[in-house]
């Protein structure tokens, strides 16, 4: 069994990663098709809530799939010899994604909990770390600086690193949308606010704009991996 997995590790991880980006792409959809009842003032309070934690529910599966891309396309990237990082840093990579799934998860499980806001704000400052790191390290390689290669046939890493660090932005604006909606429902559940409402119309709107960039971005960095065109 264990020769079967080397023999066809580099198959297995690029399965996993189709997974990965599909939960990512569709999830979002799901999302974005439920807000438009999350902020329908005709229906009763209640059932917006409720379709609010739909949301929440198909959301953590896109955000598995964002989390697990990266150490995914690390991997990935060692095996086709265009990232140099392999052996102990691996390990430690798919170590460093199973804390980040348990924060994650662990953010979903405690909604409406205390302990909620500590797991949701490590959450989120692990893409303040994240981002930079992935979009500066994908333009010094583009540019010849590494640390990954950008030889020729091998820019398509460097250019993926960089749209997924750009998606991941545009993801952090979805998530602080979120946020908001669980303080504007708090309101609301003490009686009709026209005002929250207004809020929520404006919050709504916004996501629904920048989702579009978003897959646009996410299309992108499934095209880089892909096709690998340059």
């Amino acid at each position: 069994m264990g020769e079967w997995i080397s023999a066809h590790e580099l198959e297995i991880l690029r399965w996993l990663h189709i997974l990965a980006m599909v939960y990512w792409l569709g999830g979002e959809w799901g999302v974005f098709q439920t807000s438009y009842k999350v902020v329908n003032p005709r229906l009763p309070l209640e059932e917006r809530q409720r379709h609010m934690d739909t949301a929440y529910r198909i959301d953590i599966l896109a955000r598995t799939g964002i989390i697990t891309l990266l150490p995914l396309g690390i991997h990935m990237g060692y095996l086709w010899g265009v990232q140099p990082l392999g052996g102990w840093w691996m390990v430690a990579m798919w170590v460093i994604w199973v804390i980040w799934m348990g924060i994650t998860w662990g953010a979903f499980l405690t909604r409406g909990k205390p302990v909620w806001h500590l797991l949701s704000g490590m959450e989120d400052w692990s893409r303040y770390i994240l981002i930079p790191l992935l979009i500066i390290t994908g333009l010094t390689s583009l540019f010849g600086m590494g640390p990954f290669e950008a030889g020729e046939g091998q820019k398509w890493y460097a250019a993926k690193v960089l749209t997924y660090g750009l998606a991941l932005i545009i993801g952090v604006i979805l998530r602080l949308i979120m946020h908001e909606w669980q303080a504007m429902f708090r309101v609301l559940a003490q009686g009709p606010d026209a005002g929250v409402e207004m809020k929520l119309e404006k919050s709504i709107q916004l996501g629904r704009n920048v989702a579009y960039l978003y897959w646009i971005l996410i299309s992108a960095t499934c095209f880089f991996a892909s096709v690998k065109p340059f």
